[in-house]
């Protein structure tokens, strides 16, 4: 076996089992399957029929119901295993069902109507993908104008938030002023302040600046983050004085210490933020709501609540969309997931 194999199933018993290792395989698998379970889940729910969704108990796999064409009938039939009162099963088809009672035809003999009780009945299914929730979507819905929008609001809400945070965490952590500490502490608390409390005076904001309908509108009031500069802050925190000063020594900047010895030292702590506004400004849906009532500036996320009728929900399209929408969120932390845990750890050093 490989040393991978030999890591991976090694025992604390030696050749036996001990309980500690099966408690950790248990702890393991477990947390496996409440992690990435429901995201399965809603890959494979996205290639299931509206009838399939509409099941219950609900079944892992997509599966379709099997038909057939019967003579004498202008539309296909489905398919069931029927027991009949012998005991011997037969593959029938529904022609009708009254109450509890399916009347049904031999598909080879469609001329003798057999009743059945549906409790003495499977339907006939196999695994099918719908591929058609995928398809139907981009050419029946503005997908890339969307896709655009949220790319657009995204990037720029990233990029912005990374300059003006770490432009504050630098300041707060570096420079020695009166009133620093309590600057600090008033950033912090704002993180106990729901959205919800201020989206009225940001809304009265974003009209008296003439941003409604304007994806400026959703971008702005997102890129000063307390949460960014805490660990920016923190981060910073760890880079010794004794570098700055030196820097200064050598006639630098200020702009030049920051942007040359700060930010690329600080690069870890950056990607876990870019990671974390990345999810923020992708998943938005309450502001970009607020803000944005002409269809063609509308979000992903709020251009799926087309799907979602009064009295339709379109769940298959909802599912499929929602699985295209967590793509671009995955291959980001792909490539950004070695520096999270570089810079969460070093976020706490002091």
């Amino acid at each position: 076996m490989s040393r991978v194999t030999q890591f991976i199933f090694r025992r604390r018993g030696g050749k036996g089992w001990h309980w500690t290792d099966i408690a950790t395989w248990v702890w393991l698998i477990g947390g496996l399957i409440i992690m990435f379970g429901p995201a399965v889940w809603l890959a494979l729910s996205s290639f299931k029929t509206p009838a399939a969704l509409a099941e219950f108990p609900p079944s892992i796999l997509p599966y379709v119901s099997q038909q057939a064409t019967v003579q004498g009938y202008d539309k296909p039939l489905t398919l069931f295993n029927a027991t009949m009162p012998d005991g011997s099963t037969r593959v029938l088809a529904e022609v009708r069902r009254v109450g509890t009672v399916a009347q049904m035809v031999d598909p080879k003999a469609p001329a003798e109507i057999i009743k059945v009780n549906i409790n003495q009945r499977t339907p006939v299914r196999s695994v099918s993908f719908s591929t058609e929730n995928y398809v139907q979507p981009f050419l029946h819905f503005d997908f890339f104008r969307y896709l655009w929008n949220s790319v657009f609001v995204t990037v720029t809400a990233t990029v912005i938030t990374l300059v003006v945070n770490s432009m504050a965490a630098f300041a707060l952590s570096k420079y020695e002023f009166k009133g620093r500490n309590a600057a600090m502490l008033v950033i912090l608390a704002t993180l106990m302040v729901p959205l919800s409390v201020i989206l009225v005076p940001l809304y009265s904001i974003i009209s008296t600046l003439g941003l409604f309908n304007n994806l400026w509108g959703v971008i702005l009031p997102t890129v000063a983050t307390p949460t960014g500069v805490f660990i920016l802050r923190q981060y910073m925190l760890t880079i010794p004085d004794e570098l700055i000063d030196a820097a200064r020594m050598d006639k630098a900047s200020e702009w030049q210490i920051y942007w040359r010895i700060v930010v690329p030292l600080t690069a870890p702590a950056l990607a876990v933020l870019a990671i974390f506004s990345v999810v923020w400004r992708w998943n938005d849906f309450l502001w970009p709501l607020i803000v944005l009532s002409r269809r063609e500036l509308y979000t992903l996320q709020v251009g799926l609540n087309i799907y979602s009728g009064e009295l339709n929900v379109q769940w298959h399209f909802i599912l499929a969309m929602t699985v295209v929408t967590m793509i671009p969120v995955v291959l980001v932390f792909i490539f950004l997931q070695r520096f999270i845990t570089t810079g969460i750890a070093g976020t706490g050093l002091k």
